[in-house]
């Protein structure tokens, strides 16, 4: 009994620091946001005490909203472009660099390189090579004599969020192709074998017999993407500003103002408990797509 105990006191010496960070850094801050989403301020100058409760209006507004379900809407729909495009990029890396050979591994290592930076980093960086003045895109026309298609990709309401997509599609690439390089050396060299010998050729050995095998992956990578769509924010606010403006139902409305700029604009307003109210409903609403999307890969299994 005491070197159960023993082993026991040990395990938790061990987890104590994480479960101490993971309190003060994670646990407290997630609590007190679920506090502050019934509560309003009612004194600017001392936000800690100023609050006064306000029950579910906090959830009462946003549901009653448009920007909010407008947002929501451009959320999804970067989702939509983003994982399916993100996925095919990861997975077209992973099948180009899976050989081991030296200089692939450097390859690997240049591809995952992009997914460390700062979103917003990089968010800024493309606004420089999307400018349509100077930037690498329009010169690039320039130079194929193709001046007339000259224009600001993220000017435009029809090109912002597509402009947003592949800057943020080939920053987060490599994650995507570091996962699917694992799972593609988990698949048994039998099964690859035996489609070999039934004639499979290279489209159709990748699509009825590597692709089932990641699935696992790609549920992954389709629940992070749903969190990341509904949570985006920084590289909005770098690229786009939330626009650019375009008119829906009579009304102005931001072309990317997605849900996570949505949530911004009310805590820099000082509207925390709306703020903290946002950031619940879009828990609830991405656990709940994430969980329609396991089901349905679940079924398709």
């Amino acid at each position: 009994m005491t070197d159960t105990w023993k082993t026991r006191a040990t395990y938790l010496l061990f987890i104590l620091p994480f479960t101490v960070v993971f309190l003060i850094f994670l646990g407290f801050p997630f609590l007190y946001a679920f506090y502050l989403s019934f509560h309003r301020i009612t004194n600017l100058l001392n936000i800690l005490s100023g609050l006064k409760f306000a029950g579910l209006a906090n959830y009462l507004y946003i549901l009653k909203d448009p920007e909010f379900y407008w947002g929501v809407i451009a959320s999804l729909y970067y989702g939509a472009l983003s994982i399916p495009f993100g996925m095919a990029v990861s997975l077209g890396l992973a099948l180009l660099v899976r050989p081991r050979k030296p200089l692939l591994k450097a390859y690997r290592t240049l591809f995952f390189l992009p997914f460390v930076l700062d979103a917003f980093v990089v968010g800024i960086v493309w606004t420089f090579l999307y400018a349509p003045r100077y930037g690498v895109f329009t010169q690039v026309l320039h130079w194929l004599h193709l001046a007339s298609l000259d224009f600001g990709v993220l000017a435009s309401p029809a090109t912002a969020m597509p402009g947003v997509v592949l800057a943020m599609t080939l920053k987060n690439a490599g994650f995507g192709m570091v996962l699917f390089l694992a799972a593609l050396d988990q698949i048994p060299r039998e099964v690859l074998e035996a489609a070999d010998i039934d004639g499979a050729t290279g489209l159709r050995k990748l699509w009825y017999v590597t692709l089932p095998q990641l699935k696992p992956v790609m549920l992954f990578l389709v629940v992070v993407g749903i969190i990341g769509a509904l949570s985006a924010f920084a590289e909005f606010y770098a690229m786009t500003g939330g626009g650019p403006t375009m008119f829906l139902w009579g009304k102005p409305v931001g072309a990317t103002k997605v849900a996570g700029y949505y949530l911004f604009e009310h805590f820099s307003n000082m509207r925390v408990g709306i703020a903290a109210a946002t950031s619940f409903v879009l828990l609830l609403l991405s656990l709940g797509i994430s969980l329609l999307s396991m089901r349905l890969f679940g079924r398709r299994s």
